[in-house]
């Protein structure tokens, strides 16, 4: 198929940055999207042009690097998946594409398609631990009953990457899923009671603290997230900020 791609390109931080047209043909449906930035930047290379900026790592739908707004939708038009694992059979022959960055504050452009997500890393630095006994007389984990439920849920809330779709998406580009869903997987685990009232009072001031918006519970979040993270774990996280500000 042939596509004509129009990409956000900005040559730093400060840079005003704009849409550049491009042309790419003989794209398989098979290929992935990231398959297809790789022809294009080919393709420039060949012509003496600066290939385009993006990020990738594992490109297998696990560590969140290949974050891309794809014809206004995080990730593409597909549900459940992350960037390198759209695939072009989701385009038609003569598509126009449109490829930017996430556009958020706390998400400053680094370069064309590339953000600084190091938000979201030092969110997790202010209360995204659990203390651990290291004496010699640490429990061992198995031995620690805990309610299957509880266990299945905050493996759920664990599953997220840490993308930024969810900040992505919102219209008020609110961190409130990631958050979230973050202060589940601990809250939900004996193992995390220990720091259960300064983890989510040191993060949800963090987040705050790195400009990211308020949550008005529109859902875009949970629809875009790659991983399926509930806004359950929105309401966890309110309701444990509320009985941290309870207890003394």
């Amino acid at each position: 198929m042939n596509l004509t791609l129009k990409i956000w390109r900005q040559k730093s931080a400060s840079d005003k940055g704009k849409m550049v047209e491009y042309k790419v043909t003989n794209i398989s449906e098979h290929m992935s999207f990231l398959e297809m930035m790789d022809v294009l930047n080919e393709q420039l290379i060949a012509s003496g042009d600066e290939p385009v900026a993006f990020d990738h790592d594992c490109r297998e739908g696990i560590c969140g690097m290949c974050s891309m707004y794809i014809n206004g939708e995080a990730h593409g038009p597909d549900r459940g998946i992350t960037t390198c694992q759209l695939h072009m059979r989701m385009f038609k022959d003569g598509d126009t594409i449109f490829i930017e960055p996430w556009r958020a504050k706390a998400f400053p452009v680094v370069r064309d398609l590339v953000v600084d997500r190091s938000a979201f890393d030092r969110i997790q630095h202010a209360g995204g631990y659990v203390s651990v006994n290291t004496s010699g007389n640490t429990q061992d984990a198995n031995a620690i009953p805990i309610n299957k439920d509880n266990a299945d849920k905050a493996f759920d809330a664990a599953t997220c990457i840490g993308c930024g779709a969810c900040v992505a998406t919102c219209k008020n580009s609110s961190a409130m899923l990631f958050v979230g869903a973050k202060v589940s997987q601990y809250a939900l685990l004996p193992q995390g009671q220990v720091e259960a009232k300064d983890r989510v009072k040191n993060m949800v001031a963090q987040m705050d603290l790195e400009g990211f918006g308020n949550c008005t519970n529109t859902g875009a979040c949970e629809v875009e997230c790659p991983k399926g993270i509930s806004l359950e774990n929105i309401a966890r996280m309110n309701s444990e900020f509320l009985k941290s500000a309870l207890k003394k």
